[in-house]
């Protein structure tokens, strides 16, 4: 892994400038879950107003990605993971420069939906850099690097941001300067290829991707709130649902689409992208429910909370290099299936043990959980990729990306929707039982739900009755992540084949053993 690149530069040096280069939108998804209360309680949002801070991001991230790859592939790599980078940097500032008062919400909702944009320029550049610079025989190595690294750096977030906080919550987001600032220093020493291709872009693709993940995710978002039996919230989620489907129709008919959709004939792409989807609707949002069960239920400070992600990256970072070994080795497929089912158990044990409120008996069972992410999560990924032509990957890492964050957002919406679901029902029934009338312990119980400024949002004050509520609504959402990955695990062996993709000279995009043509990326 330390030969050179074209131009004499050291693949390991151009494999770290990336690393950097996307850490800041790791350490982001976890240092804003474990601040979360914090920010929350300071500024005087709602849960819900809260959860909208963190999932713009994610919105952002999903709608945008397919245009940041599409970029990447037409403009230059290099060019955009430095754009990237900059606006991401840029975004965190302001982020960090919140007003409190009335703004405060629409502030940090805008601002953190910049830094989404950021990162969906970033990301699918600097792994189409990562894939251009290794061969494919040991880009599964490389990328379990970039993404184990990458994930180590993310355990560092809940870390730093227990303490940052002490200090002040907008540190959290001023941290991301510095990292920037490494990350442009190593691309310029680096000088990592820039290969593109040019084409004109499809502005009508982006409009309609955007309205389609933008209104589904906002109406699974706001069921919690508004009800399931409000009429808005089917019409939203429907409408994105169209959109979706008028996408496809539209890309397939586009001379210069913003995604080539025929790639989806393309059976393992299809497959892989489908585990994906399922297994970010849980990767992502356990650092969320993870860090306010902690605060709430655990009645633990911010940098002890964190420990429980932590003790996630753990399992997380050791099993990605091991998957990335066996992908190189063996294929995808024995990695993605058996990584389901392993966090599969692992969420459903530690779903068992939440209620118990002792960290210590939880440990084994989060590290089982983020071991079995990472077992399968960067391989189902790099095999995704790995069927893209050379100057598409930058399109393809914008596809995969795309289902991924469009995932997260969709697991964020729903699992937030049962948490405060059931945190509201066992709390009505909980006042109910003290004696106060049915009525009044709804309405209370609708204050407390949404842990709301000055009502219920004073965490060190919430009675100790409500603290094993909360556990017991925890728990759902951890049975409900058990249930998503036994789906993804089951979508993989059943949908994924056994063998190892061979080099181009082999037959480009071909599993050992089967037909040349049956696994190809489309040409265009």
């Amino acid at each position: 892994m330390s030969s050179s690149t074209g131009g004499g530069q050291s693949r390991s040096l151009i494999l770290t400038a990336m690393i950097f280069a996307v850490a800041m939108t790791f350490i982001d998804q976890t240092i804003v879950s474990i601040a979360a209360p914090t920010i929350q309680r300071d500024l005087g949002l709602s849960s819900s107003g809260m959860q909208w801070a963190i999932n713009a991001y994610l919105l952002t991230l999903a709608a945008f990605f397919a245009f940041g790859g599409r970029l990447a592939d037409t403009r230059g790599h290099r060019k955009m993971v430095v754009l990237g980078v900059i606006i991401f940097a840029g975004a965190s500032a302001l982020c960090g420069a919140t007003p409190r008062g009335s703004a405060a919400e629409a502030w940090l909702v805008a601002f953190r939906a910049l830094q989404g944009l950021g990162g969906a320029i970033m990301f699918p550049a600097a792994i189409a850099i990562v894939v251009v610079t290794f061969d494919l025989r040991s880009r599964g190595r490389a990328l379990a690097l970039f993404f184990g690294i990458a994930g180590g750096l993310t355990a560092i977030g809940p870390i730093a941001g227990g303490y940052l906080i002490e200090w002040t919550w907008r540190s959290i987001f001023w941290i991301n300067i510095p990292v920037a600032l490494i990350a442009l220093a190593l691309i310029a020493i680096s000088k990592p290829p820039d290969e593109a291709r040019p084409a004109p872009m499809d502005y009508r693709g982006l409009a309609l991707i955007i309205g389609g993940v933008g209104l589904s995710v906002f109406g699974f978002q706001q069921s919690a709130l508004w009800g399931w039996g409000n009429p808005a919230i089917e019409a939203s989620i429907a409408a994105g649902v169209v959109l979706l489907a008028v996408f496809f129709v539209v890309e397939r008919r586009t001379e210069s689409p913003l995604i080539n959709v025929r790639i989806f004939e393309n059976r393992t792409f299809l497959v892989e992208n489908v585990i994906l989807g399922i297994a970010m609707m849980a990767f992502i949002p356990v650092f969320f429910f993870a860090a306010i069960y902690g605060q709430i239920a655990l009645d633990e400070k911010a940098t002890e909370s964190s420990l429980l992600i932590l003790y996630f990256f753990l399992g997380f970072v050791v099993c990605a290099q091991i998957g990335g070994r066996m992908l190189d080795r063996i294929g995808a497929k024995r990695p993605v299936v058996l990584g389901c089912a392993l966090a599969a158990i692992g969420f459903g044990l530690w779903a068992g043990r939440a209620t118990s409120l002792h960290v210590g008996a939880q440990v084994i069972y989060i590290v089982m959980a983020g071991a079995g992410m990472g077992l399968m999560l960067g391989q189902a990924n790099t095999d995704a990729i790995n069927r893209a032509s050379r100057y598409s990957y930058g399109e393809a890492t914008g596809i995969t990306q795309t289902v991924r964050n469009y995932g997260a957002s969709l697991g964020f919406a729903i699992l937030g929707t049962i948490l405060i679901t059931e945190f509201r029902s066992r709390i009505t029934s909980s006042l109910t039982a003290k004696g106060l009338p049915g009525p009044a312990a709804k309405a209370e119980a609708a204050k407390i739900a949404q842990l709301q400024s000055g009502k219920g949002g004073n965490i060190a004050r919430i009675p100790q009755f409500i603290r094993a509520d909360f556990a017991a609504a925890t728990r759902e959402v951890l049975y409900g992540m058990c249930v998503i990955m036994a789906v993804a695990g089951l979508v993989a062996l059943r949908g994924l084949r056994r063998g190892v993709q061979q080099e181009a000279g082999e037959g480009a995009g071909q599993l050992a053993g089967e037909d040349p043509d049956a696994d190809l990326y489309p040409a265009r």
